[in-house]
């Protein structure tokens, strides 16, 4: 376990904590489609196939943000996908042990905890373990959680042109560009959620790039 100043501890998530982490996910992405929400019994199994990739933040006992990963391939010339074909319609079935990149699946924080740096935390685990594992880095789809309210004034192509001149603030993805990932593509139809008006944007973080809180392995860092 790490610890973050102040109470909230820092660890793999445990099967005990599935429901836990279930009403987290609902707490964290209330307009989420239902049909793509994990289920307690979902992350149970994310737990089962890679506990290494999967990460939550602790108050006490209670989950007050979490992270699933899961490893595999990526043909960046196809970029086009889904959240359920990513996910595996929940059940992590596009794991590949052997894959060479961390693909994020869900990052959140519970809104009563935000502001204390357990993101940026939670990120920076996952960046020690592409170091671990010897990966080329973290993908995930970033949600244009920002443009579901101005969809109407402007295309989701102007949004993510004003995201990438940084014209544009986006409560999610501006985050994630400060913890050093990069804008790659704009995907739409990527997941059911009217605050993105289901689109993402597939976001790519090298291993040769250090993430603020992330410790490389060496002598004393094991």
């Amino acid at each position: 376990m790490k610890q973050l100043p102040g109470a909230i501890r820092l660890g793999h998530s445990e099967e005990h904590q599935a429901g836990q982490l279930a009403d987290l996910q609902h707490a964290v992405f209330p307009t989420l489609a239902l049909e793509v929400r994990f289920s307690a019994e979902q992350y149970r199994r994310h737990i089962e196939l890679f506990p290494e990739g999967q990460f939550v933040a602790l108050d006490g006992e209670r989950v007050v943000g979490a992270t699933t990963t899961i490893r595999l391939n990526f043909d960046f010339s196809n970029p086009g996908h889904t959240f359920a074909e990513v996910s595996g319609g929940g059940w992590l079935t596009s794991h590949d042990p052997a894959g060479p990149w961390l693909y994020g699946l869900d990052l959140g924080v519970h809104p009563d905890y935000r502001g204390r740096g357990i993101g940026r935390a939670l990120y920076a685990l996952r960046q020690e373990l592409v170091w671990k594992l010897g990966l080329l880095g973290q993908l995930s789809v970033g949600m244009m959680s920002g443009f579901g309210a101005v969809k109407h004034t402007m295309t989701a192509e102007e949004y993510f042109e004003g995201l990438c001149t940084g014209r544009i603030n986006d409560p999610t993805l501006s985050m994630q560009r400060r913890v050093g990932f990069e804008f790659r593509h704009l995907l739409p139809d990527h997941l059911p959620d009217p605050i993105c008006d289901n689109y993402g944007v597939l976001i790519v973080l090298p291993a040769t790039r250090n993430v603020p809180g992330a410790v490389r392995p060496g002598p004393g860092n094991d």
